[in-house]
């Protein structure tokens, strides 16, 4: 038999790897010699960069850069030489985790440190970037990550512009007469999840911007700013983000992507599934086993096992999720395509006691998933 585990991590109680861990112990219970591969994924949030890690064998550069409002920060991204791959997560240098609450108005905040990060990546010979885009504090269109690249936004009387949201409604021209000499040599694939158009009703500053701070005034500011920013970049490159979906995302920077990085949008879980040549992986496997804390309707959506069920699909492998809690009906189960479901939470318990016995829980629903398939 051959299992190919391969899970995305429970929130709060175990990582991808130590989901692997437990399931391949309770698989050894029943099969002594079974074919056992560990491919922990993930779709772009927290905890991708240490599953990216895992398959470039990358090392953890960290660097000074500026945050969200300009101030000195370290931040970190993945940088493997022997392939020249690149990792960053922009919420390490631009996320709305580095503010506090009275810190958070995207109309302020910039994605300059990400460009940075970006820049450092270039410099020292990447050739491939992913840019993970989740988590963002900002609404600039990607403005500060532009600029830390060497773009110029100008404005009336031709001033340069400050990077931030509340610029957006200022630009009049895009100067890219300095912009970095490497950035032409790489590749940008950014991990988006999300449809967002560029602006409107469902657009970057009118679904996300009063998370990240903005009143309801500065919201229909940051709008208009990212409509004018649209029409400047339809004027100067021919590309028309307002149709792309997926440029709202992260305040705008799934659009800057496309304009300046020449970026292509994908989705999470496809671009690890890339790294992991996880489609080579499970192609003569027996059993696909995954899982995830809770399995939902949202699950069906972008998420971790909704790719390892699209992969599976293909190669007409059955797929196993055990998952601390599952909350989908029976025809959910079989429109999704999951052949076994199971919680594995023992009992009656808290939610702090069922995290806290999720390795052993863990290993135990393994090991009767493994007993029936003997």
């Amino acid at each position: 038999m051959k299992f190919i585990i391969a899970p995305d991590k429970f929130k709060g109680s175990l990582t991808g790897f130590e989901f692997c861990d437990a399931v391949e112990e309770g698989l050894q219970h029943v099969f002594n010699d079974a074919e056992i591969i560990k491919m922990p994924l993930a779709d772009g949030g927290d905890g991708t960069i240490d599953v990216v890690k895992h398959y470039i064998h990358g090392e953890k550069i960290t660097i000074a850069v500026n945050d969200p409002l300009f101030r000195p920060i370290s931040a970190s991204y993945l940088y493997a030489v022997k392939n020249h791959i690149a990792y960053i997560e922009m919420a390490e240098a631009s996320g709305l985790k580095l503010l506090d609450d009275l810190d958070r108005n995207c109309m302020n905040t910039t994605t300059f440190g990400t460009g940075e990060l970006i820049a450092d990546a270039l410099e020292r010979g990447a050739k491939e970037i992913i840019l993970g885009i989740g988590g963002s504090a900002t609404n600039d269109g990607g403005m500060g990550m532009a600029n830390a690249l060497g773009y110029r936004f100008i404005g009336d009387f031709s001033k340069e512009l400050e990077p931030i949201g509340s610029s957006l409604n200022k630009v009049k021209n895009i100067d890219a007469s300095k912009v970095h000499p490497l950035l032409a040599n790489a590749k940008f694939k950014i991990a988006c999840d999300v449809s967002n158009p560029f602006y409107g009703k469902n657009g970057a500053a009118k679904i996300y911007g009063a998370q990240k701070g903005a009143s309801a005034e500065e919201i229909e500011i940051l709008d208009k700013g990212l409509k004018n920013f649209a029409k400047v970049a339809l004027d100067t490159y021919d590309i028309g983000l307002q149709k792309i979906k997926g440029s709202g995302a992260a305040g705008g920077i799934g659009g800057g992507a496309i304009i300046f990085l020449r970026g292509e949008l994908t989705s999470g879980i496809d671009l690890v599934k890339e790294l992991a040549h996880f489609d080579e992986a499970i192609a003569d496997a027996d059993w696909i086993i995954t899982g995830e804390g809770q399995l939902d309707e949202q699950t069906l959506s972008g998420k971790t096992i909704n790719g390892v069920v699209i992969s599976a699909k293909k190669h007409k492998v059955p797929v196993a999720a055990l998952c601390g809690s599952v909350s989908i009906s029976v025809e959910q189960q079989e429109k999704f395509g999951l052949t076994y479901v199971n919680s594995i939470v023992r009992g009656i318990s808290t939610l702090p006691q069922a995290m806290a016995s999720s390795y052993t829980n863990l290993l135990n629903a393994s090991y009767n998933f493994a007993k029936l398939m003997k």
